[in-house]
């Protein structure tokens, strides 16, 4: 992915059950401006961690939706008929087949939970 977009994005799984996720550790040795890790799976979905700062293309999941939840920072989630603006304990659940982008001013840390067999960038 990394080849047509300029995002890190990291499908594997980086703890199994029982690990210990320690997300600000994640956050120090992250070097990239927009980063996307997979941490654990939950039944069929995944939980991710986002690092990011700047903007996502504008793309939509014809089959799955996505959940944005804030840690640090600061996040838009552009619709076509509208922006939704996330801080720090805010999340939002984008519908599958709602063509968005996300996009963040500064350093954002956030979770995702998504459906483990959905492409990140897009259908």
């Amino acid at each position: 992915m990394s080849d047509q977009y300029p995002y890190t994005t990291k499908l594997d799984i980086k703890f199994k059950h029982f690990e210990l996720i320690d997300i600000p550790q994640l956050v120090k040795e992250t070097k990239d401006k927009w980063c996307n890790q997979s941490l654990t799976e939950v039944n069929n979905s995944v939980v991710r961690v986002g690092i990011v700062e700047g903007e996502y293309h504008w793309h939509k999941h014809e089959n799955d939706d996505e959940f944005f939840f804030v840690l640090e920072g600061k996040l838009f989630v552009d619709l076509e008929e509208r922006t939704i603006e996330l801080n720090p304990g805010q999340g939002v659940t984008v519908s599958k087949n709602v063509t968005h982008r996300t996009r963040s001013p500064q350093k954002t840390v956030m979770l995702m939970v998504e459906n483990k067999g959905i492409i990140p960038t897009g259908d």
